[in-house]
C-alpha cells in the first residue's frame, strides 16, 4: 500500500514494486499495489495495479489482501487524510508494519532505554528562540529539523563563527529541498530570520555533530535492518552517503552521493581496529533499536537508521525511517544487498502467514500512533 504523488497517479517506487512483484511470484505470493484512493466505495474490492512480465502494468479489481505492506510516507494533502481514514477503518487487517510516531516522540521513547542515551544527540522541541540560544551556548553547531520531515526538507544548520563574536552562519534546505544561500547573521537577528519558518511544536533543536570531510562535504551512514524469513531482526546492509556541495544533509534525493561504508569511513577514521569495533557496535545498536521500537509501537518489518560517527568513533542516531528506500545499495554496486533489501520483506511475509496461530488474533500494537484506534487484528486464510 502506497500513496500517489500527485493527481496523475504517479508512484515514487514503481521499479521497486515491479521487482517485488516478480520476486514474490517466484515464492508463490500474489502481490499487487494499491492506494487508499483505489478502494471501491463499497469497501469490498480494490482497483489494484498489477504487473505482468512482457505486458507491463495494468489495472484489475481484486479482493482485499491477506497481508498489507504499508509503504505510505507523510504528505500534507487530502491523500494522506485518506490514508489515515483507511488505517482506522481497516485496522483489523494484517499489516506487516505499523506507523511510527514523529521524530520527537521517537527520540523521547529511545531515551527511556539507558543503553541508547549515549547514541542520541542532545535534542529539544522548539518552543521559541530561547531553545536555539540555549543549545548554541553548549554547542557551536545546532541543527533545526522538522519533526515530520523527510528527504532533508526544511533542515537548517546554524554554526557559531569562530572569528566573529555573536555571529552565526545559517545554511540549509527549504521545504522543496532547494539549497538556501548561506547567510552570516548576528545572534540578535537570528529570531527574525527564522520567524517565517513557523517552527513552534513542529521543529527539533538538536546539537550538531561535526561531519564535514576534508573536501568540506557532510557525510553519514544509512543502515537497513529487516525481519528475515524466520521472523528475526538482522542487518541487511549499511552504506555511506556524502552530501552535495554546500548541502547540510547527505540525502541522495538532495544530490548526495552513495559510497561504500568502509571506503567512506577510511576517510574519517584511519584505525582499522576502531573501524571494526564501530561496525560491530553499529549492527547491535541497529537491531536493538528496531526491536525496542517494535515492542513499543507494534508490528514492524524494516527500519532505516541514519547514523553519524564522530572522530572518536562514537555512534549517534540522527533519524529513524520506517519507510526506507533501497537504492543506496544499488548505487554503490552492492547488488546482493540490494536484492536482499527487496526480498527480505517477502520472506518475512511468508513467515508471518505460515506461523499465524489458527483462529487467533495478532496482538494489537500498543500504544497506537495518533489517528488510530486499537482494534483486534484478524488473521485470514490465504496469502497474497
Amino acid at each position: 500500500m502506497t500513496l500517489y504523488l500527485n493527481e496523475h497517479r504517479a508512484l515514487e517506487e514503481r521499479s521497486v514494486y515491479r521487482r517485488m512483484i516478480l520476486e514474490g511470484r517466484k515464492r508463490g505470493l500474489d502481490i499487487y499495489v494499491f492506494t487508499p484512493a483505489d478502494v471501491h466505495p463499497g469497501g469490498k474490492q480494490i482497483e489494484a495495479m498489477v504487473f505482468h512480465e512482457g505486458k507491463g502494468w495494468s489495472r484489475e479489481w481484486r479482493s482485499f489482501p491477506d497481508l498489507i505492506f504499508d509503504r505510505c510516507r507523510i504528505q500534507r494533502n487530502r491523500r494522506f487524510q485518506q490514508l489515515l481514514a483507511f488505517r482506522e477503518k481497516y485496522g483489523h487487517l494484517l499489516f506487516l508494519n505499523r506507523p511510527l510516531r514523529n521524530k520527537w516522540t521517537i527520540h523521547q521513547t529511545l531515551l527511556q532505554k539507558a543503553n541508547f542515551r549515549e547514541h542520541l544527540p542532545e535534542t529539544a522541541l522548539f518552543q521559541d528562540m530561547s531553545d536555539v540560544n540555549r543549545m548554541l551556548k553548549v554547542s557551536s553547531l545546532v541543527y533545526l529539523k522538522p519533526i515530520n520531515g523527510t528527504g532533508g526538507r526544511g533542515i537548517l544548520r546554524i554554526e557559531r563563527s569562530s572569528s566573529e563574536a555573536n555571529t552565526v552562519l545559517v545554511q540549509g534546505r527549504d521545504q522543496k529541498r532547494r539549497i538556501i544561500t548561506p547567510r552570516k547573521v548576528h545572534l540578535s537577528r537570528l529570531g527574525a530570520l527564522l520567524q517565517h519558518w513557523n517552527m513552534k511544536d513542529k521543529y527539533l533543536v538538536q546539537k550538531g555533530i561535526q561531519l564535514q570531510l576534508p573536501n568540506g562535504r557532510v557525510h553519514d551512514y544509512r543502515m537497513l535492518v529487516q525481519k528475515n524469513g524466520e521472523g528475526q531482526w538482522e542487518l541487511t546492509g549499511c552504506a555511506g552517503r556524502m552530501g552535495a556541495e554546500k548541502s547540510v544533509t547527505s540525502n541522495l534525493h538532495g544530490g548526495g552521493q552513495a559510497i561504500a561504508m568502509d571506503r567512506l569511513m577510511k576517510q574519517w577514521i584511519e584505525d582499522d581496529d576502531l573501524r571494526a569495533e564501530i561496525n560491530t557496535t553499529a549492527e547491535k545498536f541497529g537491531i536493538d533499536v528496531a526491536s525496542f521500537l517494535e515492542d513499543t509501537y507494534g508490528d514492524l518489518c524494516e527500519l532505516a537508521l541514519d547514523l553519524a560517527i564522530d572522530r572518536s568513533g562514537r555512534i549517534y542516531l540522527l533519524e529513524v525511517n520506517p519507510k526506507p528506500a533501497r537504492e543506496v545499495f544499488a548505487r554503490i554496486g552492492e547488488r546482493d544487498i540490494y536484492y536482499k533489501a527487496i526480498t527480505q520483506p517477502l520472506e518475512y511475509a511468508l513467515w508471518v502467514y505460515r506461523n499465524r496461530p489458527p483462529g487467533t488474533a495478532r496482538k494489537p500494537a500498543s500504544p497506537k500512533p495518533v489517528s488510530q484506534k486499537s482494534p483486534r487484528v484478524k488473521r485470514k486464510n490465504k496469502a497474497k
